[in-house]
């Protein structure tokens, strides 16, 4: 039995080779009529290819070896365009006297600017408060040549101020300015400015939102509407500097940040800067800014449910300046001061909701809209709501009083 027991062991043995060798014998005539039926579709010019992208790969692998990288956003070459723009921004310096303890003393003031062509001239646009009050005003150049320059015109509602620069011809390199109307946010940009003392420092950002409203010391106790915010990197210094679309055009000069923020500065829209420049340079001011004559706050739900409205939106009347241009409309402000999320406010005003049909949604829209669509004397519709019915009434804008 055992004998037999073997002798069909090792048949069984044998069949199991056999079956094992056909397959792989199976297995490799099956691969090299498709390896030869695949490799017919590879033309000799593919082999090429093949063989020169193996052969770059292998030198991006070398190393030691160095190779220029462009970065692109579209078409644009963000490395080009700061070279196109470099020589166009200017840094600024200045002495402000200013009296101490100690008696008078000279502190130095630094920001940047930008070259501009208005009517065959050559001007310098800044900030105001980059050369308020400042003597011995310096612009350098990008290649170190500085001259001597003089404010010709200024504004403090929208700090935009324009110099005069004692040089040759041949220093200056004007920017375009482009409409900012167009703007949206998420739109890319790119800030180029001195901050810190470090000139010629390029960021880049995005724009964060549209019609934001600052205040700031230079425009007294006014707000400067119309405020692009943006995502860019601004740094004490590059105030007065460009704001750039990536087609190389100024849509905004930066003006601000918020103190130990990260990513939240501001600029100057370009249609101010071109809505004023004829009367900074003919007259050396502006003195179209409307004015209203109210003071407010935004509504919020907490407000609305506080005061018993049901709206949420708008902005609500605290106060009404004697003969402005409110007061003559017979706009109303609040008559009840009550504590609220921890601060006192006026409640029982009128509450702004529209203005000529744009819907109000807080402050910040109510004033952008006014500095960018009205002047000094032009009527607008105010929609209000009060005592939980809408109104519309006729307002007839003011100028506002000079920051001086």
């Amino acid at each position: 039995m055992n004998e037999i027991f073997e002798k069909k062991k090792n048949s069984g043995n044998r069949n199991i080779i056999v079956f094992i060798t056909i397959c792989i014998v199976a297995m490799f005539t099956a691969g090299y009529f498709i390896g030869g039926s695949l490799s017919s579709l590879v033309t000799p010019s593919d082999v090429d290819i093949i063989q020169q992208q193996v052969g770059t790969t292998q030198n991006e692998n070398t190393p030691g070896e160095l190779y220029n990288i462009t970065y692109y956003y579209n078409t644009t070459d963000l490395s080009q365009l700061y070279v196109d723009a470099k020589d166009s921004v200017v840094v600024i310096t200045g002495s402000v006297l200013q009296y101490s303890f100690f008696g008078q003393q000279y502190s130095t003031v630094q920001g940047s600017g930008f070259v501009y062509e208005y009517k065959g001239d050559m001007v310098v646009i800044t900030n105001k408060h980059v050369v308020d009050d400042a003597e011995n005003i310096v612009v350098t150049f990008s290649n170190g040549d500085g001259y001597p320059a003089t404010v010709i015109g200024s504004d403090a509602y929208s700090d935009l101020a324009v110099l005069s620069v004692s040089t040759p011809l041949d220093e200056f390199h004007p920017l375009d300015i482009a409409s900012s109307s167009t703007l949206q946010v998420g739109d890319p940009v790119v800030a180029i400015g001195s901050p810190f003392g470090l000139g010629g420092t390029m960021t880049t950002g995005i724009i964060s939102q549209l019609g934001r409203t600052i205040e700031d010391s230079v425009a007294g106790s006014f707000p400067i509407a119309n405020i692009i915010q943006t995502s860019a990197e601004i740094n004490p210094g590059n105030s007065g500097g460009p704001l750039l679309n990536y087609e190389g055009d100024v849509i905004g000069i930066t003006t601000a940040i918020i103190e130990d923020s990260n990513g939240l500065g501001f600029a100057i829209p370009s249609n101010t800067i071109l809505r004023e420049l004829d009367s900074l340079i003919e007259t050396g001011s502006y003195d179209q800014h409307p004015w209203v004559g109210i003071s407010g706050a935004d509504m919020t739900y907490e407000i609305a449910q506080a005061i018993g409205v049901n709206v949420t939106y708008g902005w609500l009347i605290m106060q009404v300046t004697e003969n402005g241009a409110a007061d003559l409309a017979e706009l109303q402000g609040g008559n009840k001061q009550v504590r609220l999320n921890n601060e006192w406010m006026i409640i029982g005003g009128d509450i702004i909701i529209a203005v000529d049909g744009t819907r109000i949604v807080n402050g910040d829209t109510f004033m952008s809209y006014l500095e960018e669509n009205t002047i000094p004397n032009q009527t607008i519709t105010v929609t209000i709501l009060r005592n939980n019915q809408t109104q519309d009434i006729s307002l007839v804008l003011k100028q506002r009083p000079s920051a001086n």
